[in-house]
């Protein structure tokens, strides 16, 4: 059965991870129905590295794509955003809503981390509203 999977940094259409993500996007941008803390941080093996934090109520509408993705897939995203690990990220259900125009209310997971994680950061930036490709300049994963 389809999932709907929220991605609003390196798994977006143009980005650098987007060979992980497979699925088929639904046209347009997304944005989160409530306002999410959303950084950019520098991690001793990574840098650039979007970070959706799981602070409901706290920052801003955040933007984003949505894409359909398959159960295969779906586990395959996990894998590589680390889920269950304690690094990773947890994978949570929210809501989006069209951004720019009305639209039907979707129910997507997304990627986020737990405010505890910070301290795991050398450099916190924003919060944001998107991950724009000048914030994406520079990415790196698996710094020396």
């Amino acid at each position: 059965m389809p999932s709907l999977i929220f991605v609003y940094g390196t798994l977006k259409e143009g980005f650098p991870n987007f060979a992980y993500n497979p699925g088929k996007r639904i046209p347009g941008t997304y944005r989160t129905r409530h306002p999410f803390p959303f950084y950019v941080v520098q991690l001793p093996v990574e840098d650039r590295a979007p970070w959706l934090m799981n602070n409901p109520g706290q920052g801003v509408p955040v933007l984003g794509q949505v894409f359909e993705v398959d159960d295969a897939t779906l586990q395959a995203m996990d894998a590589f955003e680390e889920v269950g690990l304690p690094t990773g990220y947890a994978r949570v259900e929210l809501e989006l809503e069209p951004a720019g125009h009305e639209g039907e209310v979707l129910l997507a997971h997304a990627y986020m981390k737990h405010e505890h994680q910070l301290v795991e950061c050398l450099l916190i930036e924003g919060p944001f509203a998107d991950y724009t490709a000048e914030l994406a300049a520079g990415y790196r994963l698996g710094l020396p």
